[in-house]
């Protein structure tokens, strides 16, 4: 990997905006670096302060798994009106197995699993926080264009879970990156080239590490083969101050954050 330089002109008068965002507002203590191997692929190096982790672990929780948003446990009906995934599976002992049920939540446009088409009539408002999250960071990372957060699919991983390899072309703008941010245990993240047959490259992802895929980098393949528990992790500690039943859910969890453009400007 090579340090990437991120410019301050954008942040020298105003660094409230990175610290209303959970993120460190010293950019020269943000570890930043271009991976050589896959041209266009960044990798940042947990760029959150322990208040910002806390408080996208809680949305992504509690807040992006509720209506309107679209979650995989929908199709079972499990849910009914007015009610959540968060405050159901904690209202008792018979409830918490719907924690483990949840695999994922698409907010905006929401992803088309069978089609892997985008619709007009499939899509919900994004979240403005998240939206300002991600546009903040690609700014930062000097892209020339804007970025326009549009679509993000909110992944739920457990010790056993695994993500096979997979590009992510369904977006009709393959110019514009790909945002991934992760959050509670950690995982080694592998990307290889525009062919299963290609070597990837490996990559342990903890708590707060954020990818970036662009240029050839974002139609590459790449996945998810394993999840740590904490006892493999000699880096993991997250009690980050979170209260009961947010602890004991992130001390067996992964989250993943992927924001996508999915519209030309």
């Amino acid at each position: 990997m090579k340090p990437k330089i991120l410019t301050s002109e954008f942040f020298n008068d105003d660094k409230e905006i990175l610290d209303n965002l959970g993120l460190k507002s010293n950019i020269s203590d943000w570890k930043c670096y271009d991976v050589l191997n896959v041209p266009g692929l960044i990798f940042i190096k947990n760029p959150f302060t322990s208040i910002g982790q806390k408080y996208w672990l809680k949305r992504c929780i509690a807040d992006y798994t509720k209506k309107p948003n679209r979650l995989n446990i929908d199709a079972h009906r499990i849910l009914g009106d007015g009610e959540d995934w968060w405050t159901l599976s904690n209202k008792n002992e018979i409830n918490l197995k719907l924690r483990n049920q949840l695999r994922w939540a698409t907010l905006g446009y929401h992803h088309d699993w069978d089609t892997k088409v985008y619709s007009e009539t499939a899509k919900s408002e994004f979240p403005m926080d998240l939206s300002k999250l991600s546009k903040t960071i690609i700014k930062l990372l000097q892209f020339p264009d804007e970025f326009m957060a549009e679509a993000a699919i909110v992944n739920f991983y457990h010790p056993s879970s695994t993500l096979s390899g997979h590009t992510d072309h369904s977006e009709y703008n393959l110019s514009a990156p790909l945002l991934s941010i992760s959050f509670g245990l950690s995982a080694i993240f592998l990307i290889g080239g525009h062919s299963l047959d290609d070597k990837p490259v490996a990559i342990l992802l903890r708590s707060g590490d954020t990818i970036i895929m662009s240029k050839e980098s974002r139609l590459c393949y790449h996945g998810v083969p394993k999840v740590l528990l904490p006892k493999n992790d000699q880096y993991f500690n997250y009690d980050n101050e979170l209260e009961e039943p947010f602890k004991s859910y992130m001390q067996v969890t992964r989250i993943n954050i992927n924001v996508r453009q999915v519209n030309n400007v």
